[in-house]
């Protein structure tokens, strides 16, 4: 039989405990299962208990068919409105947001990426997603914040379908996929459901994807990889005024219409104080997969040219390819794979690592 979702349940269901099961007492939470990996959140009771129960747990779970690995977190220190049997769903999103004195630290996240752009179609959301995943299969431990609210696109790339939960109706609990920990306003809503929001509810809705949702709820991450929104607006300003942030990428094409655009992108981080890792030239070149003839559609070299002139480090050119926009399509980046593009997504994640932002 598969390894499902369904089987783990099964499975924990008919493990007894003393006072009835951990699924009927409400204490398995964000169950993930993916290609032989399953991780769950062992919660709802006191310390003491779920330390007790989880190697029981542990070996009903590791005597299922095609498990690889297991992990089974007990997140440190009682979550607010613990004992409640159901976990509770309908966390709202967006509103004023509430003082901060200034830019914290995110519970649970050692390093903050910041992945930017000047202006939309530069392909910013796609490089994003796989440098999360190419993290994730180089062993950090990985989060993504789709924080492109009006467009979050995370969701389908990701090839998440499951809806956030939450224990209390407070903290939200993100999903997982393809090892890294995600959360984006898109699961929560209709993929055909606009947002329009003003400022404020914006900069709420940061505030509350930053402070409520439990990072930590898989272990402590390396680094929470976050998709910004083209251009420098709310959004921009809000993340820099309530979290620390370690670094951030610069992706554009070639083309001295979208340069112009990074330029500001640039200024912005520089004027926040926020060091950049690095630039990414983006749909660099274009090789015919009849001919193998390459071309140059959006130009070529700009972004590293650029890069040199400030300074700044240049993390590497990445082609217009068909596999990488079927891959974001059907949900599987491309990074998870063992291509030629993943190997590229796998050289910018070194540089990451090296430049010690995760």
């Amino acid at each position: 039989m598969a390894l499902t979702k369904e089987s783990v349940l099964e499975r924990l269901r008919n493990t007894p405990l003393e006072g009835g099961d951990a699924v009927s007492r409400g204490l398995v939470h964000a169950l993930a299962v993916e290609s032989g990996v399953v991780r769950f959140v062992l919660e709802g009771a006191p310390e003491a208990e779920l330390v007790a129960i989880r190697p029981v747990l542990e070996q009903a779970v590791r005597s299922l068919e095609g498990i690889s690995s297991l992990s089974v977190v007990i997140p440190a220190g009682p979550p607010k409105g613990m004992g409640a049997k159901k976990p509770q769903s309908g966390v709202k999103i967006g509103g004023h947001p509430t003082p901060q004195a200034g830019p914290a630290p995110v519970p649970g996240v050692r390093h903050i990426l910041a992945v930017g752009s000047g202006k939309g179609g530069v392909g910013k959301s796609t490089v994003a997603a796989n440098l999360a995943v190419a993290l994730a299969k180089a062993g950090r431990r990985v989060g993504l914040l789709d924080a492109d609210l009006y467009g979050p696109s995370q969701p389908r790339m990701m090839g998440a379908t499951e809806r956030p939960g939450s224990e209390n109706g407070d903290t939200i609990l993100p999903v997982m996929a393809h090892g890294v920990v995600l959360m984006s306003l898109g699961l929560m809503l209709r993929e055909d459901e606009a947002v329009i929001w003003r400022g404020p509810m914006l900069m709420g809705a940061m505030q509350q994807l930053l402070g409520q949702v439990r990072w930590n709820a898989y272990g402590d991450l390396d680094v929470l990889v976050i998709d910004l929104p083209p251009g420098t607006g709310d959004v921009q300003l809000s993340l820099c005024q309530k979290a620390t942030l370690d670094g951030a990428v610069i992706v554009s094409t070639p083309q001295d219409v979208a340069l112009l655009d990074a330029k500001k992108a640039l200024d912005m981080f520089a004027k926040l104080k926020v060091p950049v890792v690095g630039l990414i030239e983006n749909m660099s070149t274009y090789v015919c997969p009849n001919c193998g003839h390459e071309a140059h559609l959006f130009g070529h070299g700009g972004v590293e040219a650029e890069a040199a002139r400030l300074g700044l480090p240049f993390m590497g050119a990445l082609p217009l390819a068909l596999e990488v926009r079927i891959a974001g399509d059907e949900g599987t980046p491309i990074a998870a794979g063992d291509s030629p593009a993943a190997e590229a997504y796998a050289a910018l994640a070194r540089h990451v690592i090296e430049a010690g932002v995760a």
